[in-house]
């Protein structure tokens, strides 16, 4: 079985699929690999590291994808790679089957198999696969290092003979995997750390990373069986509004991570909470590319209101590539072998295996 990968547009994504390392990995499983020539250049992964592998490579795109029976990529291919895919070709990637609903209805009609990873049930099985835990843990991480990259005092307390310096106070918005991280890191760089969650279950991972959890009656209804947050009631909103209004008056810098799969993000920082923080404070978006979690967020974009800067990126893995890549790539052939018949060589689309049904879109 081939599989194939070509180059994305790098001036939005510079993640690839196939790593070195990995490469390695699917050709001792037997598997043909064929990549676009220059395909990893950009991250230090040079062409001949993949052709001493027996790696393929080719500076024409669309011939490598008629070749594949399984494309990996890290999201939809653009319409004019679309069109050319053909029937039993397999399409692995984040290909976000809310927005992108049309393109793959179209496609499927011609019986090419989509499978998209953030589709994936939070089962210990599929762990190994989990592409969203992966990538959101460094998104997290990358958030409180750019945030504190523009926040123009020190971060930890500093006691000096010409006084103390008080140490920044952090507030994480959404306490999922990035939400996590931020916590952990803004902890170790010697930040005091506050966090919010609409699911009560967050409250002990919060706590046992030195955070203090900020409570809002009512939490412990507010988490789907899947472990992701629902839509809060209008009731919540009101109360969580109380606390956050009053909370971000002494906060420094607002990591937001709070995302609904599949829906426009909540807006949870309002205007006049932004106009009662001090000047100097800093609010990192990760929630931009999805409408953001505040009401002035624009994603590419850093918007200062009233002295306090909002950052909002569509793609901040962009500025982690190298370390994004490793582990999207190691998920990715995580599920391929999942979803791989060895004995028989060809893919076993079985539906009574919970993690193809999942994430297969039909």
């Amino acid at each position: 079985m081939k599989i194939v990968s070509i180059s994305e547009n790098k001036d939005i994504e510079k993640r690839i699929a196939i790593t070195p390392e990995i490469a390695k990995k699917y050709i001792s499983n037997g598997f043909e690999l064929f990549i676009t020539k220059n395909y990893g250049e950009h991250l230090g992964f040079k062409d001949s590291d993949y052709e001493t592998l027996g790696v393929k490579l080719s500076s024409d795109q669309k011939e490598i994808l008629a070749k594949g029976d399984i494309i990996i990529q890290l999201g939809l291919l653009q319409n004019e790679y679309l069109s050319i895919l053909k029937e039993n070709q397999s399409l692995i990637g984040v290909l976000d089957p809310y927005k992108n609903k049309d393109q793959i209805d179209n496609l499927a009609k011609k019986n090419i198999n989509f499978f998209s990873l953030e589709l994936l049930p939070r089962i210990t099985r599929a762990q190994s696969m989990d592409i969203l835990s992966s990538q959101a843990n460094l998104a997290g991480y990358k958030a409180v290092i750019e945030s504190f990259a523009h926040f123009e005092k020190a971060i930890p307390m500093m006691m000096t003979a010409a006084g103390t310096i008080p140490a920044a106070k952090v507030l994480v918005v959404g306490a999922g995997v990035a939400g996590l991280q931020a916590i952990a890191t803004a902890k170790r760089m010697g930040a005091i750390v506050f966090a919010t969650d609409v699911r009560m279950a967050s409250k002990e991972q919060v706590e046992s990373l030195g955070g203090k959890f900020l409570t809002v009656e009512g939490s412990e209804n507010l988490e789907t069986q899947g472990g992701y947050a629902k839509e809060t009631t209008d009731d919540f909103k009101k109360k969580q509004e109380q606390l956050l209004a009053e909370t971000l008056k002494k906060i420094d810098i607002v990591i937001c991570t709070a995302l609904i799969p599949g829906k426009k993000a909540p807006v949870i920082v309002k205007d006049f909470m932004i106009e009662n923080m001090h000047s100097g404070s800093v609010i990192y978006d990760l929630a931009a590319i999805q409408g953001g979690n505040t009401s002035l967020t624009e994603v590419n974009k850093t918007i200062e209101k009233n002295g306090v800067k909002i950052m909002g990126e569509s793609n901040i893995l962009n500025k982690l590539p190298t370390s994004a890549s490793n582990l999207y790539a190691k998920n990715v052939y995580n599920f391929v072998i999942n979803l791989y018949d060895k004995e028989n060589k060809k893919i076993n689309i079985n539906l009574d295996d919970e993690i193809i049904k999942q994430t297969i879109i039909k």
